[in-house]
């Protein structure tokens, strides 16, 4: 399935690759940033993927098009991806997702995981963030992220059992 297919607020976040880079590379001129060539086709691909990709799915990927890509460069340009807030790493299946607010620096975002397809969704939902963020807050802890996620079956997947 696609990006889009997965998103709850479709109206404010970018869906395709090129899209999204060029997203990306306005946020990064803002910041005082630089997205590199290898960054830049990594989020395409991320972006592009319409899933969570794994590190080495995008190394395969990358190969295809970068004779020099290499487990540390591959991950050398996520962190930094990672670091900037412009995609996500869904721990619980240690795979990556394209942010759908690149351009903002705030990001708590729950996030839905289907077991069977793997599909994700950003749940964007403030009221989630805003009491996981009070309660943190209210034991003394400063948040500076949040991804939370949630596993089960997706719609699509719940309807074919």
């Amino acid at each position: 399935m696609a990006h889009s297919d997965h998103c709850t607020d479709p109206h404010h976040h970018v869906h395709s690759g090129d899209a999204f880079v060029a997203e990306v590379e306005r946020a990064c001129e803002a910041r005082g940033l630089r997205l590199t060539p290898l960054r830049a086709s990594a989020l395409r691909l991320i972006a592009d993927a319409g899933r969570p990709l794994k590190a080495y799915e995008l190394l395969d990927l990358m190969k295809a098009t970068h004779e020099g890509a290499a487990p540390p460069t591959v991950y050398r340009a996520l962190d930094f991806l990672l670091e900037n807030g412009f995609i996500h790493k869904l721990a619980s299946i240690n795979a990556f997702v394209a942010c759908h607010h690149p351009g903002s620096e705030r990001h708590a975002v729950p996030f839905l995981i289907c077991d069977r397809c793997q599909a994700a969704v950003e749940l964007e939902d403030e009221q989630i963030v805003g009491a996981l963020d009070t309660r943190a807050r209210a034991l003394g802890f400063t948040p500076r992220a949040q991804t939370l996620e949630v596993h089960g079956l997706c719609a699509a997947c719940a309807a074919r059992e």
